[in-house]
This record gives structure tokens, sequence and C-alpha cells, in this order.
């Protein structure tokens, strides 16, 4: 069968990078995962997917359409939803035919059981798939494996058979079993009785038992069942149809059966699987019968499907959440990775709209932003608090969600798509006693330079920023330097201005193509902006403000004094 994939264009060998664990964590990937899903399956099929990261133009383009269709078609997601039902339990049943100690009717039934699944899914995506307008070629290309599908197996005959079949087998509605005591009363032994086509119920179960109890030895006398009915006679040989020695505790005497820590079998259900498997021999032979007749039939192709949808399904309920807020998303446009290119017209974090979604208090505040020939490496500088490292983490999430296919938060956008991207942000205070703050992010910045290439993007965020502003200032200027030698696309977020006001001579002293420009974020009359420009570092202007806005400044403070002191 050919291969199925809605992440992969077909034949197609793509090569992928990981996203670091603190690019991760930077971008704050955990906590994304668990606001698409409180599933921890899901979370953890959505992470993998979308820290697997490649640059290869076609496949990106690719998901982008199949996401497009995702997200235009509520109806393709819930009827997706529901055959994410059928496909799990296909891939439990992949587990239970792993169990070497499966008894051949169990196998059997669960053949069954995996071909009747597999019939449905092909049924439902036939039936979702034809009735809708989908443009992208992984959807059509999935439409055109199950149509053919359907035609050439012949479904009508099969989900027939499939029934007929599980009808019979499912006459056995209950299983008798005796118990033989030792002298001490404790269980020895067990064995199959008989197989029923009716189940017990609670009232004859309590009848039988009054009746037992109101004996005068209050015994049952002898073994004899007859008032049962019998889908199969009940075999006299009690002792040859033994199905497993129960085990007593040495230590407390408490009887208990010891289970596989890996299937979680037991000696006695695997006994009674075998010993009803032997007493059903015409119903396995029919079950065999039926099944060689599909025996090339396999629908594990398809739980291959099962993370990729749950990956365009969560991420498609989202956008529609974040644009139902008024925000505005778009499909990225993708460029050649060699241009090395990107622009963004009301640009924000996707975190933040995630917050508004889950209905918190948030503000939310767009920008524009582009590498490009003007400036491909930022010093972003600003106050505390003033955002720069929302925006710093917004770039980043644009870059992963365009690349993965996925609607951006912007209006507009076009991207060169990146190999990786490293992130440089504070380290935890644990992780530096070895080396101290300094040795560690010069060491994790050695690590990002080594596999780094021009088509990376590289985000710092206070990095450098220790006690010794002159020693940090002394190794982020050889930082800035390597980056324009390189070529990346980089933003650094910092407080050391004099950083920003040397870009003229960094970039002199420096062969590259990457130009570095300094980026502020504002304050409009004393308040936080939390919006970009390009401009040369504010310095003590933003503190001149926020001193006015408190009434902090000199001429503030001594007017004040003037007015309360009597003269």
């Amino acid at each position: 069968m050919e291969t199925i994939s809605l992440l992969h264009p077909p034949h197609t060998h793509v090569q992928y990078q990981q996203l670091t664990p603190e690019t991760i964590n930077d971008l704050s990937l955990e906590y994304l995962c668990n606001m698409l899903t409180s599933d921890v399956y899901e979370q953890n099929v959505i992470k993998k997917t979308l820290t697997a990261i490649t640059c290869d133009e076609e496949t990106i383009r690719y998901r982008c359409g199949v996401f497009e269709d995702f997200l235009r078609f509520p109806k393709l997601r819930e009827n997706l939803t529901d055959l994410l039902a059928e496909l799990s339990d296909l891939r439990d049943l992949e587990r239970f035919q792993k169990d070497e100690e499966a008894s051949s009717l169990w196998v059997l039934i669960n053949r069954l059981r995996e071909i009747d699944g597999y019939v449905k899914c092909i049924t439902e995506m036939k039936n979702c798939l034809e009735t809708l307008d989908i443009h992208s070629e992984g959807l059509l290309n999935l439409r055109k494996i199950v149509q053919e599908i359907y035609i050439s197996g012949g479904f009508p005959q099969l989900q027939q058979d499939i029934d007929e079949t599980f009808k019979k087998a499912r006459r056995l509605k209950s299983v008798t079993i005796g118990v033989n005591l030792d002298d001490l009363l404790r269980p020895k032994n067990a064995g199959v009785l008989s197989l029923n086509d009716t189940e017990f119920s609670s009232g004859g179960l309590m009848k039988n038992f009054l009746k037992f109890a109101s004996d005068k030895d209050e015994l049952h006398r002898g073994t004899d069942i007859k008032n049962l009915k019998h889908y199969h006679p009940f075999s006299p040989k009690f002792k040859g149809l033994a199905i497993g020695t129960v085990q007593q505790n040495s230590v407390n005497q408490m009887v208990h059966i010891e289970t596989n820590e890996v299937t979680g079998a037991d000696p006695l259900s695997d006994s009674l699987k075998k010993s009803v498997t032997n007493m059903l021999k015409r119903t396995v032979r029919e079950i065999k019968r039926v099944l060689q007749k599909y025996i090339n039939i396999s629908g594990y192709t398809f739980t291959s499907l099962m993370p990729e949808l749950i990956f365009y399904i969560r991420f498609a309920e989202l956008i529609e959440k974040i644009k139902k807020k008024g925000l505005p998303v778009c499909r990225a446009e993708i460029y050649s990775s060699e241009k090395r290119y990107f622009s963004a017209k009301k640009m924000y974090n996707l975190k933040l709209a995630v917050k508004a979604v889950q209905e918190e208090p948030i503000q939310i505040v767009t920008n524009e932003f582009a590498f490009d020939e003007n400036g491909r490496i930022y010093i972003l500088t600003g106050p505390n608090r003033g955002g720069k490292t929302t925006f710093t983490q917004a770039v980043g999430l644009c870059f992963l969600l365009a690349q993965n296919g996925i609607y951006v938060p912007c209006a507009q956008c076009g991207i060169s798509p990146c190999d990786n991207i490293y992130t440089h942000f504070p380290a935890d205070e644990n992780d530096t006693v070895d080396l101290g703050r300094l040795g560690e992010e010069s060491k994790r910045l050695s690590e990002i330079f080594k596999t780094a290439t021009d088509k990376s993007l590289l985000l710092l965020n206070e990095s450098l920023a220790t006690t010794n502003v002159a020693e940090g200032l002394y190794i982020a200027r050889d930082v800035l330097k390597s980056m324009r030698y390189l070529g990346v696309r980089a933003i650094f977020n910092t407080h050391m201005h004099d950083l920003a006001r040397e870009l003229d001579i960094l970039t002199a002293e420096t062969p590259g193509e990457s130009r570095i420009v300094s980026l502020v974020t504002g304050i409009e009359r004393g308040e936080r902006s939390f919006k970009v420009a390009l401009s040369p570092p504010q310095g003590s202007s933003y503190a001149k403000d926020i001193a006015k806005k408190y009434g902090v400044t000199f001429e503030q403070i001594k007017k004040q004094i003037e007015e309360k002191t009597p003269r």
C-alpha cells in the first residue's frame, strides 16, 4: 500500500533538525501543547511534530495547504475527530497482536476487529472527503487512495462477512468455572465447566444462592449444573480442563494470581482463553475461513495518520478561536531559504493569543518587523517589562508555526525558512553552579555556533547580562561579530545600550552580509507602548519619562518642597 502522510509529500526524503530543550522551553512550547489539548498522548504527538523542524520549501507548502483545508472545513475536523476513536482502537489492537501469550481464538477475534475497524476508517474517510471541496495536495491524495481501496477491496461483501462472523462468535455470553478446594478450604485449581449462550442474571444467581443456603447441610449436593443453558456441553473431565493452579503467599497465606508485568496476562486468564479456544473448534475454523480471504488487509497503515490528524485538528481549533477574538491570522508566503527573508505585519505573540482565548485579561500589541537587506541582526533595547522578551519569543513562534504549515499570528507574513531556531535565554541559577553564570552562558553560546548556519535563527534574551558589565560587553561584541560573519538572522535583546551604540564600528570591523541594526521598545507619555521601532538606543531617556510620570525629577520634587514649605 502506498505510504500515506499529511505531513510529507509522497516520495520525498526530508531532513529534519530537532529543536534543543532550551529552545522548547524558551518558546513555551510545553505550555502551548498543554493549551491545545488536555490529553497527554495528544500533547506528546503534537510536541514531537512541532519540534522537528525542516526548511524544505516543498514540505512546508504541502503542510500549509493541508492545514488550510482543516481550518476551512469544521465538518472535516468533526468527522476526523470521530475517526480518531477508530484509529485508537486499531493502535491498541496492534499492541495486542504483539502479545505472544494471547490464545488463538482471541487473536482471530481481534484480527476480525482490526479488519472491521479498517473498513469503518476507509468508509468514513471516503464519505467525508468526497463531500468537501478540498484543495490541498495531501488531502486530495488521501481521498484518491481511500477511493481506490474502497472500490478494489469489495467492501460491501467484506463488511457482510465480518458482520456474519462476529454474530456467530458472539454467541458465547458466559463461562461456567468450577473451583476445587484443599483440606483447608483454599482454592487449589479451577476448570471450565461449560460455555453458555446467555449471560448469568443477578436474579438467577440470587435464587440459586438462596436454594443452596436453605439446604440443611448448607452445601449444594454434587456438581450438577443441568439447569444452565449450554452453547457447548460441559466437560465431565474437570481435572483434564484445569486452567491453572492458584498460588499461595507464604507470608500471609493469601491466595493470588501472578500477573505478567509486560502483557498483564496471568496463568488463570491465559489458560481460560486456551480452554475456550479448544472447546470452540468449530467457531475457530469458521473465523479462520473468513479471514483467509482477507489475508493481505491491514488496518495498521492508517494508525500512522493518527498523530497527523491530531496535530492539524487541534491547531485548527485554536486558530479558529483566535480569529473569533478578532485577532489577525494568515497563511505565510514561503520564499527560498537562500533569501533569508522575513516580513510580518501586525505580528503578536501566539502565547498572548492563547491567554486571550482562555478569557484572561490581556493586552495584545501588534508590531511590524522584517529580516532583509536593511537589517538581519537586531540589537533590541528598552525598559524593563517593556515587551522585549515577548517580542523576541513572538518572532520565534512565527517561524515555527509557519514552517509547520500553521497560520501565523500576523495580518501578513512572508518567510524564508530557517534550518533551526536557537535560543539563549537566562539560565536557571541551579545550572550555573559549576561554571558561574558568565561561564555557563558563554559555553551555551559556543555550542550554538558549532551547529548554526547562515540559514539559522538566533534569539538571545538578556544574554551575558552579568553583574560585571564590562565582561559581558566584551563577550557580546565578539558574539555580534560572529553573527555577522556567519550571516544568521538574529535578535539580541539586551540592556547593554553601549553595545547598540557601537554598531557602525562592529559592522566596519567584521566582513559579512547581515547588517546590524538598533531596535527599541518605546514609551509614550510615560507609559510602556510595547511597540518596537528602528531607532538608536534611548538610554536615560526612558528613565526620564518614568521619572516625569511618577514625579521624581529634581524639578518636580523641588517644586513640591517649595509648595509645602512656608516662606
